[in-house]
């Protein structure tokens, strides 16, 4: 389920990142991270897990419930794993291959998110 929702939005997103900031320099990359970090995960992260909770069955007031108490954690986690990711993603890798890059890392993320989606 992840990657359905996950992998068009993802690579929508570096298109609109690449044309927005355009360049491949040190710079560059950071701009890109530090938008993507700033403004994209924490969005991703607020429209994922109300997703799963609402897939999983949950009534509105349970699903807000699971998403004011997970919500803080998961960004957290977010930033010790994604800003370097990303960083390299970013300086390092063609767009064309950024999302494959990403869904490599994604599946240790993925396990993490699943794990916290789906924990009462």
């Amino acid at each position: 389920m992840c990657h359905l929702y996950e992998g068009p939005v993802v690579g929508g997103w570096y298109k609109v990142l690449d044309r927005f900031i355009p360049g491949t320099t040190k710079v560059d990359a950071l701009k890109k991270m530090l938008l993507d970090q700033g403004g994209f995960a924490p969005c991703f992260l607020g429209c994922f897990l109300p997703l799963v909770g609402a897939l999983n069955g949950l009534s509105a007031q349970d699903n807000w419930a699971k998403l004011q108490r997970d919500y803080p954690d998961a960004l957290i986690t977010n930033y010790y794993l994604w800003p370097a990711v990303q960083l390299a993603n970013f300086y390092l890798v063609p767009l064309h291959y950024r999302l494959a890059v990403v869904q490599c890392v994604a599946v240790i993320w993925n396990s993490y998110l699943s794990w916290k989606a789906h924990r009462l």
